[in-house]
């Protein structure tokens, strides 16, 4: 049994880091990423299959407070329109279904900024800046966690856990809180984690790390879930072992491990012989799922047929 970093969480977030620490190794969580409030992926996946994933990944992006409205284009203006409402569409699926709920953050810059802000290309915001105090940055950066604290709040008022996954992929520097070094973005972890906790008290997170450099691990006390996002350049029938390996080795071994991003699924026959522990995956949206230019129908109704995966109870 693995116990939950936060001491305060709540009844259902201790429920729900126990069950993924009992099922890894013995089953795999069925999990699927959605971008938009039709959740079309979820519909692609029942057609074929006659099921759905139990872990559904949510949004936040649209309720960043510094978006840039005059100078962003067209393709950001529609993924911000497209995901506004997330979290009452969340917390509404949450409510009638025994299913789980992650939550991604491209969070758009607390400073500046111009269209998708959230890439380090797109924004001189320093990340760096915010360990440093009395700083704009800082103050920005605060500001930004007590608007999306609101949002999370309401899981917590319904009573729902959430896999909270803040400052993913921060082994890349593509994101502007990654874009100063993983050991920043762990930093910026910690400091998230010692303020929703003990100061705004928000109990049902339950805290995944997203990246496999070893120097960057925030550590034990303050992880929940040890993660990793994958994307092959072309498939291949895996079962991510060796993924799974140098995860372990870079985080921890005392926690749950999951493969929080993929755009190829793991083979779900090879998971069922090697019984790598990943306690889930979530394969990415859009073209990820619906259609076969990366998961072949075939792949997809081989995992939601498997005795060996975990979909959506009926």
């Amino acid at each position: 049994m693995q116990k939950t970093v936060n001491p305060n969480a709540t009844e259902a977030a201790k429920k729900l880091l126990n069950d993924l620490s009992e099922l890894a190794g013995k089953a795999i969580i069925t999990g699927q990423h959605t971008q938009t409030i039709p959740m079309e992926e979820i519909d692609y996946i029942k057609q074929l299959t006659g099921k759905e994933p139990k872990l559904r990944g949510f949004e936040l992006l649209s309720y960043s407070p510094n978006i840039n409205y005059e100078d962003a284009d067209e393709a950001c203006l529609t993924e911000v329109y497209e995901n506004r409402g997330t979290v009452d569409t969340a917390i509404d699926w949450a409510k009638h279904s025994d299913g789980i709920v992650t939550l991604s953050f491209h969070w758009f810059s607390p400073i500046g900024g111009r269209d998708k802000s959230f890439y380090a290309k797109n924004t001189t915001f320093d990340a760096e800046k915010i360990l440093l105090p009395d700083t704009p940055e800082r103050e920005a950066f605060y500001h930004d966690m007590d608007v999306i604290a609101k949002e999370l709040k309401k899981f917590q008022d319904a009573d729902i856990p959430v896999l909270w996954r803040p400052f993913h992929e921060a082994d890349g520097d593509w994101f502007w809180w990654g874009a100063k070094g993983p050991v920043v973005a762990s930093k910026l972890y910690r400091m998230m984690y010692a303020y929703y906790t003990q100061e705004l008290h928000l109990d049902n997170l339950l805290w995944v790390w997203n990246c496999p450099v070893k120097e960057a691990y925030p550590g034990d006390d303050v992880v929940d879930v040890v993660s990793v996002d994958i994307y092959l350049e072309r498939y291949e029938e895996t079962d991510y072992q060796k993924q799974y390996e140098q995860l372990i080795k870079a985080t921890s071994s005392n926690k749950v491990a999951a493969l929080a991003e993929v755009g190829y699924m793991p083979s779900i026959s090879l998971l069922e012989q090697s019984h790598t522990p990943w306690a889930y995956y979530m394969t990415w949206s859009k073209e990820f799922c619906i259609g076969e230019q990366y998961n072949r129908k075939e792949c997809v109704r081989a995992m939601y047929t498997s005795d060996y995966a975990v979909t959506m109870q009926p």
